[in-house]
């Protein structure tokens, strides 16, 4: 029985049949029970195209009023019968979609929305005028079916048709092509870095639900024997995308509870009452507070099983062995540059981000590309991938010039690249993030596009094999969602190897891991650039000078040296710039030792949370001062983040207390948390990236807080920078607008995620400096994975392994105490390294 029901088209038929048997019970006659089925049908072709895709069209009316004339003029004009007459009514509609496709697939969000929208509209305005075609406002009459001539017979048809249609759907939603849709929707410009021509996928969508809701306009100018216009106007525009989101748009079963919902609802309200919407309007806002899953997703709550059914959540069984990783071989001349570029500049109006860059990149080697915050080097990656068009220049990548050529092409030629902000498939599982990588660069045969594409045995062996050789094969089920920030950057990187490029481009792939594990992806770097050619933006310096063949380095836009580590580390330029004077200064950052704490200020007991059911912190409990700062450490996947989320109250706790100054504050909502004095500095900035650094400011300003001159005392480079917007800073200069924001509001106490990450030595000596005149304005809870970077500046140390606290005490004695390091987090001595 468990097995039926997780089929949904076997529930569907299960359904309509026994809505066809209850009918005459109920009182739904057999017409009303077809129009159920035929919306049903409607909502399932938009569904494809939200739920799968995340394009939401307002106006996919276009297609099923259109279909309803399709029928008619071909019923009326002497085609054949009603089959033949749906066939080319389908066809027409695909025609449709087609051009309709080509133009407004340019636009995606609002834009898209409206766009349909107005086709839609303009479609009700031809049918309402041309009289002499459609009828006008008196429509196309009189379209008798020729085989269908009974009502149960056109509602068995029309069910038929429907279930064979959602098996269809359920099957390609399993398929390659329904994988490659579902990635598309979580992240395009990904797709786009891994070789997938995205606006190819967006139109065979955008095409299938032309075709489906084609069809199902189709079946209703058989059962009205008629076409009107109102079903093109925009009073009925948005019918079927309101009962996809009532029964759950994503759910696959959503369109099925909606349009029963929707048709029932609407036959019994409009009885009693012309104002049915009053009462319809109310019944639909409450499902979308009370359940945003709609009609399905509350019974899953209900159920306690929370959770997207728009796919199965299984994947592949782990095989007995996993195949070691071996990279591909290269293939080309190693002694011929691989990528060679030549003046290649960049600006916007008057700031040049790249200066005239002249490079080759040689095969089977690692060339790291370094320099300070802000130096230009993520527009440079950028520039190479075509995210970015150059202002001037030339880019060639074996001996091909691609300087103008699309993302995806690029990927196709060898071409592969990873982000220095992790950017990977959220809402899919980890196996799914790097087999949808490994399936693009997989020759399918036509079976295996059409099957199962957990069917491909090659395919999933090599996503296994990837996930081993990051460390990954034991969360491979788990989504993105629930992995820590270092595993995502460990997928990202099994991501990147899946492409089998060439040439890798790696945006910061060491930022976010712990000790053991930057060893472990640094030996597969070093590794990779054997058979590769690897091209590396890195901030560890030492690991940078340990493992390059080669090092470049870019200041202010311009290339200032190149050469042998060696060389280059010697370079007084290099020195000035980059490596010297400042790393040194930042590594003698100390806190002035504290004398006798104050009273309790952050009290947390026998704390367990995670995600989804699962418990990712442990009975985890400790108290924080006034005054005092107190650092959580731990290895990648322990639950640093997640303890500082706990205490925001963005993830739900279990069980166990949070108490600010006496008070509980467990259960609370963020802004109630936030606005009793705990403030959270989190991984990754979160700034607006549209607004400017005052905005930014500003808008987290409350009294109490900093003053803007305090702001600028501490970060003197934000006044320089107010009038600049968040997504023209880089990444140092965004630590410094997000620890700001922090101080803007009346903080007790200030949570700090990650607030060295990925920043050059430089920005990392002005964050340390700032962190310790914090100190005096609030107790400090700093959440690191390099151990040395805070143990210097903190009163105490906390760590996690494996959920539970396995050590707390003074950070002077973890810092004493390097076997102790060794042994709780994975650190090893820069000799062994």
């Amino acid at each position: 029985m468990t097995k039926f029901m997780q089929n949904p088209v076997l529930v569907a038929g299960l359904v309509l049949v026994v809505l066809t048997l209850a009918g005459p019970v109920i009182g739904l006659p057999v017409n009303q029970l077809t129009e159920i089925v035929i919306y049903m049908l409607y909502g399932l072709g938009v569904n494809m195209l939200v739920g799968y895709t995340g394009l939401v069209p307002f106006g996919a009316s276009v297609f099923f009023g259109c279909a309803t004339y399709f029928v008619a003029i071909f019923m009326l004009g002497g085609v054949g019968n009603e089959f033949v007459a749906l066939i080319l009514a389908v066809l027409a509609s695909v025609g449709l979609a087609v051009l309709l496709g080509l133009l407004i697939l340019r636009r995606r969000g609002l834009y898209f929305s409206l766009l349909t929208l107005a086709a839609s509209q303009i479609a009700f305005e031809v049918a309402y005028k041309w009289t002499a075609v459609t009828g006008g406002e008196n429509g196309l009459q009189g379209v008798t079916p020729v085989l269908l001539t009974t009502p149960m017979r056109l509602h068995v048809f029309t069910v038929a048709v429907a279930l064979v249609v959602m098996a269809g759907l359920w099957r390609l939603a399993h398929a390659p092509f329904g994988r490659a849709l579902q990635a598309l929707r979580d992240n395009e410009q990904r797709m786009a870095c891994l070789g997938y021509n995205t606006n190819h996928l967006k139109l065979g969508a955008f095409v299938l639900c032309g075709a489906v809701v084609g069809l199902a306009g189709g079946l209703l100018a058989l059962l009205l024997q008629g076409a009107y216009a109102d079903n093109l106007g925009w009073e009925h525009a948005g019918d079927a995308l309101l009962m996809t989101v009532l029964g759950g748009v994503h759910q696959f079963l959503g369109p099925l509870w909606g349009a029963v919902a929707f048709i029932a609802l609407q036959d019994r309200l409009s009885q009693l009452t012309d104002n049915w919407w009053l009462i319809f309007a109310p019944i639909v806002m409450g499902f979308a507070l009370a359940s945003p899953e709609g009609i399905h997703g509350l019974a899953q709550l209900i159920m306690r099983r929370p959770r997207w059914t728009l796919t199965r959540t299984a994947i592949p069984p782990r095989p007995a062995a996993i195949a070691p990783y071996q990279p591909s071989e290269l293939g080309v001349d190693r002694d011929t540059p691989l990528l060679t570029v030549r003046g290649l500049t960049n600006r916007f109006g008057s700031l040049y981000t790249a200066r005239n860059i002249d490079l080759d990149v040689m095969p089977c080697q690692l060339h790291s590309f370094i320099g300070p915050n802000g130096a230009g080097k993520t527009t440079f990656f950028n520039l190479l991938t075509g995210l970015l068009h150059p202002t001037e220049g030339r880019i060639s990548f074996m001996g091909q010039d691609i300087t103008g050529m699309k993302p995806y092409l690029r990927v196709r030629l060898g071409l592969s690249r990873s982000f220095q902000i992790v950017s990977v498939f959220k809402n899919l599982t980890a196996f799914e993030n790097v087999r949808i990588a490994v399936q693009r660069r997989r020759k399918l045969s036509l079976r295996q596009r059409m099957g199962d594409a957990y069917d491909v045995a090659d395919v999933n062996d090599r996503t296994w094999t990837l996930l081993a050789a990051v460390g990954l094969e034991d969360r491979a089920a788990e989504t993105c969602q629930n992995l820590s920030h270092g595993e995502q950057r460990l997928l990202e990187i099994a991501i990147s190897l899946a492409t089998d490029a060439k040439l890798l481009l790696l945006d910061e792939p060491l930022a976010g891991l712990a000790q053991a594990d930057r060893q472990v992806v640094g030996a597969l770097i070093r590794r990779l650039a054997e058979a590769h050619a690897v091209l590396l933006i890195e901030h560890d310096m030492d690991r940078v000078l340990t493992l390059s063949d080669r090092i470049t380095v870019l200041h202010q836009g311009a290339l200032i040296a190149d050469g042998k580590p060696a060389e280059v580390a010697s370079n007084p330029a290099v020195i000035s710039a980059y490596l010297g004077a400042e790393k040194d200064a930042a590594n003698t950052i100390h806190a002035a030792p504290r004398g006798q704490v104050g009273k309790p200020i952050l009290e947390v007991e026998n704390l367990c949370a995670g995600y989804a059911g699962s418990v990712i912190i442990d009975g985890v409990s400790f108290t924080v001062h006034e005054g005092e700062a107190v650092a959580i450490l731990g290895r990648n996947g322990v639950g640093k983040t997640t303890t500082l989320n706990s205490l925001m109250g963005s993830v739900d706790i279990a069980s166990g207390d949070i108490k600010l100054d006496g008070q509980s504050i467990a259960g609370r909502k963020p802004f109630e948390i936030n606005q009793r004095g705990l403030s959270l500095v989190p991984e990754g900035r979160r700034l607006f990236p549209n607004l400017t650094v005052l905005e930014n400011l500003r808008l987290a300003m409350r009294p109490g807080g900093a003053s803007l001159e305090e702001v600028y005392e501490l970060f003197p480079k934000l006044k320089v920078l107010a009038k600049s917007r968040a997504s023209a800073l880089s990444g140092g200069e965004r630590q410094m607008v997000a620890v700001a924001r922090a101080l803007m509001v009346p903080s007790r106490v200030i949570l700090l995620d990650e607030p060295f990450e990925g920043l050059a030595p430089a920005i990392v000596k002005d964050i340390m400096e700032a962190v310790v005149k914090l100190r005096a304005r609030a107790s400090l809870v700093i959440v690191e994975h390099h151990a040395e970077s805070v143990l210097s500046i903190v009163d105490r140390a906390i760590v996690l392994v494996n959920g539970k606290v396995a050590y707390e005490g003074s950070a002077a004695d973890l810092a004493a105490d390097e076997a102790l390091q060794a042994r709780l987090l994975g650190v090893v001595h820069a000799d062994a390294a």
